[in-house]
């Protein structure tokens, strides 16, 4: 007998219907606030060897239906390695094709980073002795926002903060802040010590737990997004927000990376904050450079494609980039990365996948470590 649940930690999916392998009907669940669905995560039982055909009927209504083209989902039989099955998207609806060959197989729009995992990487960052948790306070849920600190103060010392997942349904940001923290406390890396000695990293591995664990794809536990509520956010409906920028302006700002997945574009991207009041020569010549050392330092960055730049004064200060660019006077940049196979040096067999992730996030440190002296 067929079995499909999604009970678990990020898991997402309502079951209609599921009496014949090739003819099981599923809809994503919206998330809080339901302006925002596309993440799914579920487990299928009982049907090794059978052929398998999902159909997600309300993927049309999804919050980027264009994310679907191209989408190939991404299953596992240990929840360790991830490889992609066919996907097509016609009429509204995704169907995934899969024979399993196990007894048990999960399903996802991308390969999770559950809470457990974040938890076990925090707790794994902290054995090292450049590192400390900075308790910033609790989420609409309770769940704590993790800071890190790596590095000590000092006098001419940049002041560099990198958070990720703001979105929590981009669990490719978290992926990329694993390859990146492993890196940062490296004792014998060298790119990562020239980092610290010129600065102090501030890093949030996860903006948004509550998400995270609910299996939303945008928004939090309120049902707000994130990445909409820096002008003002609210201590009751964004904490997450509140906590991380008063943060920040207590330890001041020199650079700020926040990194996010695109539904649509198939490949690796970086925006900036070209239109904020603040846009000035020198922070246009910071983010060229840092373009151009990450070109150089990973095969898998490009900048043929990304987001259109907005025209002066025309960011949105509700956004997290163009808020610290403008409040800072720093070089404040998105970082985006495909849920899809990226179009840049394609695997197919595993698409955009979390070790490519950790290894992009390992490449950036390499420019941060060439750009920290030049930020003021």
């Amino acid at each position: 007998m067929i079995r499909i649940s999604s009970n678990f930690d990020s898991g997402n999916i309502i079951v209609a219907k599921a009496d014949a392998p090739d003819a099981i009907e599923l809809e994503i669940r919206k998330d809080a606030g339901e302006d925002h669905y596309q993440w799914f995560h579920f487990r299928v039982t009982g049907a090794r060897d059978q052929a398998l055909t999902m159909r997600i009927s309300n993927a049309g209504g999804a919050s980027y239906p264009k994310g679907w083209e191209g989408y190939r989902a991404c299953a596992s039989y240990d929840r360790q390695s991830w490889f992609r099955v066919d996907t097509d998207y016609a009429d509204g609806a995704l169907a995934i094709r899969h024979t399993p060959e196990r007894d048990s197989v999960w399903y996802a729009y991308f390969a999770p980073y559950s809470m457990e995992r974040h938890h076990n990487l925090v707790a794994r960052c902290l054995q090292s002795r450049r590192c400390a948790l900075e308790p910033l306070g609790a989420t609409v849920d309770g769940q704590e926002m993790d800071l890190l600190r790596i590095g000590e103060p000092g006098e001419g010392k940049r002041a560099m903060w990198v958070i990720a997942r703001q979105h929590p349904g981009e669990s490719m940001a978290e992926w990329w802040m694993e390859g990146f923290l492993d890196r940062l406390l490296d004792p014998v890396d060298r790119a990562a010590k020239a980092l610290l000695d010129a600065a102090v990293l501030w890093v949030v591995p996860n903006m948004n737990p509550d998400g995270s664990r609910r299996g939303h794809l945008r928004n939090n536990a309120a049902g707000v997004n994130l990445n909409r509520a820096w002008e003002e956010p609210s201590p009751e409906t964004s904490p997450e927000v509140f906590l991380v920028r008063q943060k920040m302006q207590e330890t001041g700002l020199d650079f700020c990376l926040d990194v996010h997945g695109d539904e649509a574009i198939a490949n690796n991207f970086i925006a900036g904050a070209e239109g904020i009041p603040a846009w000035s020569d020198r922070l246009a010549d910071l983010k060229a450079r840092y373009l151009q050392g990450l070109l150089d330092a990973s095969a898998d960055f490009q900048t043929g494609e990304g987001y259109p730049v907005s025209p002066p004064g025309k960011a949105n200060l509700k956004m997290a980039t163009s808020w610290i660019g403008q409040h800072f006077d720093a070089l404040s940049m998105t970082l985006e990365m495909p849920f899809k196979d990226a179009n840049v040096n394609p695997e197919p067999a595993h698409g955009w996948s979390p070790e490519r992730c950790m290894d992009f996030g390992r490449a950036n440190l390499s420019v941060m470590a060439e750009l920290a002296g030049a930020l003021r």
